[in-house]
């Protein structure tokens, strides 16, 4: 017959699987734990990865956007200076491709091709070689005019009566205009020149017509 189990060998039993529970409860609360940890480590690592992707996608369109005005911008200028150049520009084909290895901003590039065109497109005063044809310009002018004046006197004299009171004073009036149409020629010097017509070339053109307007007066007394 089997013998019954002593007391204490059986609470020793129970107080072993109560011990035997509580650390697979503890076991498992922790497994619990972890797997929770891990589970919002990778909800972390998958956000973040969706993040970085989202922020490339949006990388990606700025700079395709960049792209296309950058290409846009250079095209312009590209056209602006075929222009500029005139003939030898024609023979200029596509924009030049982007060099490699540059590390610049485009935008602040693009700028000074901008600024440096502007700076060509600005036409300069007419250069100091120019002196001699703007004397004879004002020469001209101051010949030209007291030619007219002469015709008006003639005429006055020719037609008599108040004619040739009033075409001695209209010839002198003209005859006095004569440094000022030197101008005319000298403004179409510096156009063709793409230069400006300055102080300087003004002063040149009326000091030549005035002293020849003076000379003519003189002589024709």
């Amino acid at each position: 017959m089997n013998q019954p189990v002593p007391s204490e060998t059986y609470a020793a039993q129970v107080r072993r699987l109560a011990d035997v529970s509580e650390r697979v409860h503890a076991q498992r609360e922790e497994a619990r734990a972890w797997h929770e940890r891990q589970c919002a480590a990778a909800d972390r690592a998958v956000a973040e990865a969706e993040e970085r992707v989202r922020r490339a996608e949006r990388d990606l369109a700025e700079a395709r956007e960049l792209q296309e005005r950058v290409d846009a911008e250079v095209a312009h200028l590209w056209q602006q200076l075929r222009e500029r150049l005139g003939a030898a520009g024609r023979r200029l084909a596509e924009p030049p491709a982007p060099t490699s290895g540059v590390d610049a901003d485009p935008v602040l590039l693009l700028d000074r091709v901008r600024e440096l065109l502007d700076r060509t497109r600005k036409p300069g005063e007419l250069p100091g070689s120019t002196n001699p044809l703007l004397a004879l310009c004002g020469v001209a002018g101051a010949v030209l005019a007291y030619a007219l004046g002469a015709a008006a006197r003639a005429a006055g004299v020719g037609y008599g009566g108040d004619l040739a009171v009033g075409m001695p004073v209209l010839a002198l009036v003209v005859t006095l205009f004569g440094p000022l149409v030197g101008l005319v020629p000298a403004k179409v010097l510096a156009d063709r020149r793409h230069a400006v017509l300055g102080p300087r070339p003004m002063i040149v053109v009326l000091t030549a017509g005035l002293v020849t307007t003076v000379v003519l007066l003189v002589a024709g007394r």
